[in-house]
């Protein structure tokens, strides 16, 4: 009997000791996160390659472009659209938009065009796919003249404004990718262009200085004077001049001076411009800010 009980305590003794061993003190044991066979370190991130960087900011810089342009696009529109039907101001401004869309199109193709392979398969689709979206529109905007402006001001501006709206970033797109892949995500993180409302460096978007003031115009505002083909005159706001037979409506705001003749309408920026009228008459726009434009009207 004494034997039997000692070997039961022997043995009780070694059910606790194996007990024990998932008893309260290891699971406190292992709630510290001190031990435990299950325990995974994470990996750590490699950091990104400069050129990475430099690629990830890139593709975010031509990201914002496109992204400034459809805004700006859409705000000019909206300009033009509001205008009267058939009013020069209205063509004017359509003109200059058709004109000037597809050189910002081609600007961030351009931009496109510099970046290499990014090493990261999926960026590296990323960016083939937003090239053919850019090159695409960019390919339908040359066939879309100026001109069209002066028939349809608000129709032709739409159209250009639709193929504008659709350069999107295709989809995933980049911030979805760098969530992906840590060592995108890294170099997203690094390139400052990414940053939430970066703004393109060295880019002055306020007005130049006058350069003074107007220089005075040999005939004012005496349009007849331009009967002969000669004169120099001031125009302030809108003028209907007709020299040497041809009648000239002249337009001036703040930007450009507009000339519509018969069904022909050219818009100048700036001194220096030359309007041509048949074969022989020309006006030269001498000097022109926001307070009018003096305009010179000569033949051969």
């Amino acid at each position: 009997m004494g034997g039997s009980r000692g070997v039961v305590v022997v043995v009780a003794g070694m059910v606790l000791a194996v007990g024990g061993c998932g008893g309260p003190a290891d699971e406190a044991h292992r709630a510290d996160g001190s031990a435990g066979k299950g325990t995974v370190s994470p990996t750590p991130v490699r950091s990104p390659s400069g050129e990475l960087v430099t690629w990830v900011g890139g593709l975010c810089e031509s990201t914002v472009a496109l992204k400034n342009l459809r805004a700006q696009s859409a705000a000019d529109v909206k300009e033009i659209r509001g205008a009267d039907e058939g009013d020069l101001i209205a063509r004017a401004g359509a003109i200059g938009y058709l004109s000037s869309t597809p050189s910002a199109v081609d600007d961030v193709r351009s931009g496109l065009d510099e970046l290499g392979s990014s090493g990261v398969p999926a960026a590296d689709r990323l960016l083939g796919a937003l090239r053919k979206k850019v090159t695409g529109v960019a390919t339908e905007l040359e066939g879309m003249s100026p001109a069209m402006a002066v028939d349809d001001a608000a129709g032709s501006a739409e159209d250009v404004d639709e193929l504008v709206q659709s350069l999107t970033p295709p989809k995933p797109d980049l911030p979805a990718l760098a969530a992906k892949d840590p060592r995108l995500g890294a170099a997203y993180e690094r390139a400052e262009q990414c940053a939430p409302g970066w703004k393109p460096a060295g880019r002055d978007t306020s007005s130049p200085a006058p350069a003074g003031p107007l220089p005075k115009a040999a005939d004012g505002k005496n349009y007849r004077a331009c009967a002969d083909g000669a004169c120099e005159v001031l125009v302030t706001s809108t003028a209907d001049i007709t020299a040497d037979g041809t009648r000239v409506h002249v337009s001036v705001a703040d930007d450009y001076v507009t000339f519509q003749s018969g069904g022909t309408l050219m818009q100048l920026g700036g001194a220096g411009g030359e309007a041509g009228f048949g074969d022989a008459l020309k006006a030269t726009v001498v000097a022109h800010d926001k307070d009018g434009a003096v305009l010179k009207f000569t033949l051969p």
